[in-house]
């Protein structure tokens, strides 16, 4: 079964990391972001994780609150987004290498009430490399300690969620992640970490249980999307799957896997002239790869019924 994709968010300072250098190919992508007033947020540190090849690297908005990608593979990336005295955010994003990739629109919340020392900054950045290095068993260990230093930093429990999640304690991760909802019960992002908890313990219906507490309107991530109707597509409940698969194609319309995906489903509810459209529209990205063949078959089939 396809793994749920998770972002690895971390709080505050991260320091320049190196992976291989598989991530690279030929696509760019680029994005802004803002604070809750609209405004642009400089000097926002922007890391980037291909998640197939598990290299990357970091980049930083600039005055307009613009910040770019050069020279990318294509594929699912997970994007961190971080700064002193903000709320981190973390999202997933499918990259097509040889085409257009639509802008990304972020929106950071001011952290309130928070004061940051330079202590602090130093023992979160010494954290995150840990975690960076895969050394999961110590980043954990830091990370509960500086919640243990500074209970109001609650943020932090997705930190040590995210260890867990990385060595596979799907059942510790899911607490740590409850302890953001305990302290903030409308955080959509650590519902979603917690479906995802439960989509990688093969417990589907509670996964979509988590997922269903997040507004539909509200997902703007064609990644997340793609991976719920997934979930939808698995127990057969295809209605709902066109639905998801159908979101994530509007928001990112060359996104072949979800366009691959929703062409599937509607063969499934029978609707073929849809089937079809959604077909076609995958050739148009994607027409000499062993999957196009595929596709041309689907199409050759269906315009036969």
């Amino acid at each position: 079964m396809r793994k749920a994709i998770l972002g690895f968010a971390v709080v505050a300072l991260i320091t320049g990391f190196l992976f291989s250098q598989e991530y690279q190919g030929k696509g760019r992508i680029f994005g802004h972001v803002y604070d809750e007033g609209g405004k642009p947020v400089d000097g926002v540190k922007v890391k980037l994780l291909h998640v197939p090849t598990n290299g990357g690297f970091e980049t930083a908005t600039e005055k307009d609150g613009k910040w770019v990608g050069f020279g990318i593979r294509s594929g699912a990336w997970n994007i961190d987004f971080t700064k002193i005295g903000f709320v981190p955010k973390g999202i997933s994003y499918t990259v097509n290498e040889f085409g257009k990739n639509p802008e990304i629109r972020v929106t950071l919340k001011k952290a309130e009430g928070l004061s940051v020392t330079d202590e602090m900054k130093s023992a979160l950045a010494g954290a995150n490399a840990l975690f960076d290095e895969r050394k999961f068993l110590e980043a954990l260990a830091a990370y509960q300690a500086l919640l243990a230093q500074y209970p109001d930093f609650y943020l932090l429990s997705k930190n040590i969620g995210n260890c867990y999640f990385a060595m596979e304690q799907y059942d510790k991760a899911e607490e740590a992640y409850a302890n953001i909802l305990a302290k903030d019960p409308a955080n959509s992002e650590a519902m979603l970490l917690i479906g995802n908890t439960y989509t990688n313990r093969d417990q589907r219906e509670k996964a979509l249980e988590w997922y269903g507490k997040i507004q539909f309107d509200k997902i703007n991530d064609p990644t997340v999307l793609y991976n719920i109707g997934t979930n939808f597509y698995n127990m057969s409940r295809f209605e709902d799957a066109a639905k998801y698969y159908g979101r994530a194609v509007e928001l990112q319309a060359d996104s072949v896997d979800a366009l691959y995906q929703l062409g599937l489903t509607f063969i499934s509810l029978q609707k073929n002239d849809e089937a079809v459209a959604t077909f076609e529209k995958y050739l148009k990205l994607d027409h000499d790869s062993p999957r196009s063949a595929q596709v041309k078959s689907f199409i050759d089939t269906l315009r036969k019924k």
